[in-house]
This record gives structure tokens, C-alpha cells and sequence, in this order.
């Protein structure tokens, strides 16, 4: 895994800019893909930051974020998570 300390903005529904800081991107064996891990730093009803993951492109500059909707990709990602949180 490859951690980055970088941030990024994006538009939210509500068409507001949210400033996102990037936590780490990887690229999964499994699905052959490429992930980032990312934070708006926001909290949910528990005050647990709030985090998100989307498949980007590392070859491209400012490369859209696309959606995760497969569970198999999410279980990649939250088996990492897991073990992040366990070190």
C-alpha cells in the first residue's frame, strides 16, 4: 500500500466543494483494480470519521472517482481497513 498525504476537492450533492484528505491508495490483486481510501473528516452518529473508497486511475491525472458496487470490492477494501485498525 501506498500512503500519500495529499488532499482533493470534490462537489457534494448539495453542489458545495468539500476539501477530501486521501488516507491511501492501493491496487487490489483480486480485482485488479485501484483504489483510494479518503476522508472529508466529517463525523457519523457514533464520531467515528467518516470514510469513503472509490476505483480511480493512477495513469491519469485528476482521474474521476468511480462508484464501488460490487461486495466483493468492498470486502477487499474492509478486510484492509480491519487490518489497519488492528496495528
Amino acid at each position: 500500500m501506498e500512503k500519500e498525504q495529499n488532499t482533493f476537492t470534490v462537489v457534494n450533492d448539495a453542489g458545495e466543494e468539500v476539501i477530501c484528505e486521501v488516507l491511501f491508495t492501493f491496487e487490489s490483486d483480486e480485482t485488479k483494480k485501484n483504489y483510494i481510501v479518503y476522508t472529508d473528516n466529517t463525523l457519523d452518529k457514533d464520531k467515528n470519521i467518516k470514510v469513503y473508497a472509490s476505483i480511480f486511475n493512477p495513469d491519469k491525472e485528476n482521474s474521476p472517482l468511480t462508484p464501488i458496487t460490487s461486495e466483493k470490492e468492498w470486502e477487499v477494501i474492509q478486510n484492509i481497513l480491519k487490518s489497519l485498525q488492528e496495528k
